[in-house]
């Protein structure tokens, strides 16, 4: 039997990266290197827009989210995409090194990208911090373990009344319709429809 719950044990941070008309929630986070410039990796879904625009773009930065971050930046980062909204104007940010970097973090680390490896599902961005501050030196950092532990309670998914909603319960995408295809997968998070639960 495979558990791939085991991977929530892996310590990772909740992180909104950002690029030039772009941005998105990721988790898999990773300083590979030391000294001034320190090597940061960073791992984003394919089919994610902001992987696309990434690949076009020089520049990153990563936003470190806190315990106490305002549930809207997840939602906002997480589940939805650039095609069809502006995540920019829901948030407040801060311009640094010409990218929005998030006011309600803990601090924000701007990296430009020197590298990239690719796999399956995901690119891995390989970056050059050259610029980096802490915002609240205090406050605890939220892990993946963490969000998950409390997801429910942090985003308070909501459904329309009188609607069958299939909820994803790793991102919380809502599905409208009777039945759920048994080939569905989440177009936020791609998991399959065993990963959704009815809501009525």
């Amino acid at each position: 039997m495979k558990n791939s719950n085991i991977l929530r044990k892996i310590s990772q941070g909740m992180y909104v990266l950002t690029t030039i008309d772009g941005g998105c929630i990721v988790d898999a986070v990773s300083q590979i290197s030391a000294g001034n410039n320190p090597l940061i990796a960073v791992s984003v879904m394919k089919k994610n827009y902001t992987n696309e625009l990434l690949r076009k773009n020089s520049r990153c930065a990563l936003s470190i989210l806190g315990k106490d971050v305002n549930p809207e930046i997840i939602k906002t980062f997480g589940f939805n995409s650039m095609r069809d909204i502006n995540k920019f104007e829901k948030v407040e940010t801060i311009e640094i090194e010409n990218l929005n970097v998030i006011k309600d973090s803990l601090g924000y680390m701007v990296c430009e990208i020197i590298d990239t490896i690719e796999n399956d599902t995901h690119i891995l961005f390989i970056g050059k911090m050259i610029e980096a501050d802490v915002f609240e030196e205090d406050k605890e950092e939220m892990t993946y373990n963490y969000y998950q532990q409390h997801k429910e309670e942090l985003l308070k998914v909501t459904t329309q009344k009188g609607k069958t909603a299939w909820v994803c319960i790793v991102c919380g995408y809502v599905y409208y319709g009777e039945q759920l295809p048994e080939d569905f997968k989440c177009p936020i998070c791609g998991v399959d429809s065993t990963k959704f639960k009815k809501k009525e």
